[in-house]
């Protein structure tokens, strides 16, 4: 059996020592053995399990990687096995969600990308309700959700909806439509005005799109990580202690 020092797993992904030890201090590594010495001996199936771990964080994030490592070293697969069907389901709505809101900003500059040029006079609740079909009372409502944002009359008081409160309104009224709740919508609203139009939300959703796909394909990879080090588990035989079984 091939031994390892702290510093040969270390090496190996650019860490620190004691990095190393912190992990395996938290169950994301087996417990090393120790020599006469009193300094660990690992083994492959320690880096392995480094491996693994560390391939998991880009895949499902730092705490779901620690929990499924633990898991693992409990021997609970059906626990490893909620743990990544959730993050699968959390991708899966994420890829949704993205389609939604960029069919919603395609949806709204191909419809009221020159319109609005043509058409930039500030509207009043009732007018933005009736070009919408909905109520002055469901505009309050996403105002007071943080959808809407209208300055108001100073001599008036009432609210006055200009041509970013009205895009907001119509993106708004989309991802309503779509099922998305409030909460959700404000979210993406925001994002909108921060970017400063659907132009600057178009690129951001590109990039969106780039960071989901590349944790799928970090899905793929820690999949391959973890289940190489299963079998190295497998392989060490019933004297293993703790190790997990498949």
């Amino acid at each position: 059996m091939t031994t390892l020092r702290p510093a040969d797993l270390a090496r190996e992904h650019g860490i620190s020592t004691q990095a190393v030890r912190n992990y395996e201090r938290d169950g994301f590594l087996p417990a090393a053995e120790r020599a006469p010495s009193g300094y660990r001996i690992y083994t492959e199936a320690h880096a392995a399990a480094l491996r693994a771990y560390l391939a998991l964080i880009p895949a499902y994030g730092h705490a779901t990687a620690g929990q499924i490592m633990n898991a693992l070293h409990r021997g609970e697969i059906d626990e490893v096995l909620v743990a990544v069907d959730r993050g699968h389901g959390r991708l899966a709505r994420d890829r949704d969600t993205l389609a939604s809101v960029r069919s919603a900003v395609d949806h709204l500059t191909a419809e009221t990308g020159d319109a609005r040029s043509a058409d930039a006079a500030a509207r009043t609740i009732g007018e933005l309700a009736h070009h919408l079909d909905v109520t002055p009372a469901t505009l309050r409502n996403w105002e007071g959700a943080g959808i809407l944002a209208p300055a108001r009359d100073p001599a008036t008081g009432y609210r006055v909806f200009r041509a970013a409160d009205v895009r907001d309104a119509e993106l708004a009224h989309l991802l309503r439509r779509g099922g998305y709740p409030l909460d959700h919508i404000s979210t993406v609203v925001q994002q909108v005005r921060t970017a400063g139009g659907t132009g600057e939300l178009a690129r951001a959703l590109d990039d969106w799109q780039r960071k989901l796909t590349a944790q799928g394909l970090a899905m793929f990879h820690a999949a391959a990580q973890v289940d190489h080090y299963l079998t190295l588990l497998d392989q060490a035989g019933p004297g293993s202690a703790d190790r997990p079984r498949r």
